[in-house]
């Protein structure tokens, strides 16, 4: 029986029980993918990271209770914190690469984290029926991603008041379904529901601001954002748009660290 280390992080907010909870587990080497699939499904969290430090960087992977993903945001979050905070990290950047999404940058400041991530490729795409089923509004626009969809309401109350047909949106031919509006006090907002990824809603993603942010930049014309993500939890998060890159900023607090047996 070996055991391994597991931290709990909530991710993007300033309290515990806000944000979204990840777990972060250190690896020395990297374990079968069954198993950390496995161990992802036992966490019964939205994600669970894993990483192994390589010479100056740490390889990084995410996996949700039923797949592993291509990216994302408030798990690598919590990876660095976990870093900065637990695990040694001297230095005030961490290099992170992804077998899936290339390398990730996180730097530490005064005010929290800021993670440097890839802007997501996406077009506009006609509103089929497949898109108007899955909910009871329906949005203005539509655009798809490389692993989402995103809708665009009117306004923040669209947001706030839609009801999802889960099961319409797990049919989608996507990790999940991003929907966003213009914001009263913030920029704008947002929610994610990815039942086909064995999340329902998500409380805060960080990786769906990579399609948030550059479509929010060109439409509000301006490249430093505010956001909240509108789920039971509430993220907050502060956007900029540079060119091909999107840097995501928020905070994280520590809820829980313990070992796993296996």
């Amino acid at each position: 029986m070996k055991k391994y280390k597991l931290y709990q992080v909530d991710a993007f907010t300033e309290k515990l029980f806000g944000g979204n909870p990840a777990a972060v587990c250190p690896l020395n080497e990297w374990l079968d993918d069954n198993l950390l699939q496995k161990i992802a499904m036992e966490n019964n969290l939205a994600e669970t990271a894993f990483y192994v430090k390589r010479d100056n960087r740490y390889e990084i992977r995410w996996f949700t209770p039923n797949v592993e993903v291509d990216l994302c945001g408030h798990a690598t979050l919590a990876t660095a914190y976990v870093l900065f905070c637990h695990e040694n990290h001297k230095e005030n950047i961490i290099i992170f690469h992804s077998p899936r999404s290339g390398e990730l940058i996180v730097s530490k400041k005064a005010d929290g984290l800021t993670l440097d991530f890839p802007i997501d490729e996406f077009c506009e795409t006609p509103i089929s029926s497949e898109i108007t089923n899955c909910f009871d509004k329906k949005p203005v626009e539509a655009y798809k991603g490389k692993t989402d969809y995103m809708l665009v309401y009117e306004k923040e109350t669209d947001i706030t008041d839609i009801q999802p047909q889960f099961g319409d949106i797990a049919k989608l031919k996507a990790r999940g379904v991003i929907i966003t509006a213009r914001g009263e006090t913030v920029d704008f907002v947002s929610r994610f529901f990815a039942p086909q990824s064995g999340i329902i809603e998500d409380p805060v993603t960080g990786s769906a601001h990579t399609t948030l942010t550059p479509y929010w930049a060109k439409k509000l014309n301006k490249t430093e954002l505010s956001a909240v993500q509108l789920s039971e939890r509430k993220g907050y998060l502060q956007c900029k748009h540079t060119e091909e890159r999107v840097e995501i900023s928020g905070q994280a607090k520590l809820y829980m660290k313990g070992e796993i047996f296996i």
